[in-house]
């Protein structure tokens, strides 16, 4: 059982994020470029490109490529930082805040979906476990 445990979560990440991909399509952006909305939303505007290549866990060039293409598009904006003029803050320019409200409901969606059937109670032990699992992987690490 424990084996088959790292197999089945991957299972699940890349179904799940296929079957977004699939619904996100029509937007017109890539997984990378979703899921980086997604961090600057969740990071907080404002945060510098270092702040988000590093909540990411990625390299600052491959961020670099991945905001082009989204500033291109009219999702997000750089702005100066006031304390340090190398700086650039992220924002998510109007339409970027739409491109995540569409984001967000077609991802609620996708959750009630994919978690129909699945209790409160065994959601709460697996957002545990996992916790743990993480818990255990940052003290590997030092």
């Amino acid at each position: 059982m424990r084996e088959q445990f790292p197999f089945a979560v991957a299972r699940v990440t890349r179904r799940w994020r296929k079957m977004l991909d699939e619904r996100l399509k029509d937007l017109g952006v890539t997984q990378a470029r979703w899921s980086t909305m997604v961090y600057l939303q969740q990071g907080g505007e404002g945060l510098t490109q270092r702040e988000l290549a590093s909540l990411m866990a990625i390299e600052n060039p491959t961020l670099v490529r991945l905001l082009d293409s989204l500033e291109q598009q009219g999702l997000i904006e750089r702005r100066p930082c006031p304390n340090d003029r190398r700086a650039r803050r992220l924002h998510l320019t109007d339409a970027g805040r739409s491109f995540m409200d569409d984001l967000s409901e077609r991802a609620a969606r996708l959750r009630e979906e994919m978690l129909d059937g699945v209790s409160d109670e065994d959601i709460e032990v697996s957002l545990r476990v996992f916790h743990k699992i993480m818990e255990n992987a940052e003290k590997q690490k030092s």
